[in-house]
């Protein structure tokens, strides 16, 4: 059995942008024992009032590793300079591979801009091995629809397969590194054990309800749950209906050196990385007419 280790309540928020109220879950220069998982941001949840005006992060740039972008409610607009783009909604992911480095934005829907609601967004940066850092930026959009989900015996509720594997169902998503991400859904009173294999990093995020780790620890709404890489089976009981990311993948055993947009393996290709971004190679930012939103 997967030991818990630690678990870790909610940071102070901070907003990116301003569109993404933002509470910081995990950040790897703090936690580097939770490779290949680089940061989780939870945004949200957050109420926005109908606007005129898309919110959102403008132009910024990455290399190195890659964002998964997991949406509970609302929708997101993304654009980046290797001519990538796409919508996200309930129940949607987008996983971006930064790779040698692009120049992307993610804003507001038009349609979520006009008529404002319940947000509520999970971003996880995921690092790129060595040999994949300087691979071409991709993009997978992948659609609920796209998104198989196992049903749990006695109603006890559905773990939607993201990436990686969960009871013979594989997931869409296309990965650099051998990863499992999980969107768990159990109803209150219901258990649910899971194999998250010896020797790979576990973490698991509550994003609503209680849950009873091991049998003995207990994790509420907007904790982080880290798990020892030893063992491999973990046992989750809902003490209310629960919403829980898993993360657990294989740990990339190599250096880290990172620095804002950037995640490289030495410090001198931060300073290219910065270099590159300068002189445009990051890719350039279009001439755009901006949208106007009727409310």
């Amino acid at each position: 059995m997967k030991k818990v280790i630690s678990i870790h309540r909610q940071r102070a928020g901070h907003w990116v942008g301003d569109g993404f109220p933002v509470h910081t879950v995990f950040h790897y220069q703090e936690q580097p024992e939770l490779s290949p998982f680089l940061l989780l941001d939870h945004a949200g949840p957050h109420h926005f009032a109908p606007s005129s005006r898309q919110r959102g992060v403008d132009w910024h740039p990455h290399r190195g590793f890659e964002t998964v972008t997991v949406v509970y409610d609302g929708e997101v607009d993304h654009r980046d300079t290797a001519g990538h783009g796409g919508r996200i909604g309930a129940g949607d992911v987008q996983w971006m591979t930064a790779g040698a480095g692009l120049l992307h934005k993610e804003f507001h829907s038009p349609q979520f801009t006009r008529s404002g609601g319940r947000f509520e967004v999970l971003q996880l940066w995921v690092n790129l091995p060595r040999v994949a850092k300087m691979t071409p930026p991709r993009y997978q959009p992948l659609l609920v629809r796209d998104i198989p989900a196992a049903v749990l015996p006695e109603r006890s509720g559905k773990v939607r397969v993201i990436a990686g594997e969960f009871a013979g169902i594989a997931g869409p998503a296309r990965t650099f590194s051998p990863i499992n991400l999980l969107d768990v859904r159990l109803v209150a009173g219901k258990r649910l054990a899971l194999d998250l294999k010896a020797g790979y990093t576990a973490a698991l995020y509550v994003l609503q309800g209680d849950v009873v780790v091991n049998g003995d620890d207990l994790a509420r709404a907007s904790e982080l749950v880290v798990l020892d890489r030893s063992g491999a089976e973990v046992t989750l009981e809902a003490r209310a209906d629960a919403t829980v990311m898993v993360m657990n993948g294989q740990p990339i055993d190599e250096p880290i050196a990172g620095y804002g947009p950037f995640v490289m393996n030495t410090r001198q290709e931060i300073q290219q990385a910065f270099a590159d971004l300068q002189q445009g190679r990051l890719g350039v930012v279009p001439e755009e007419t901006k949208e106007v939103v009727t409310v």
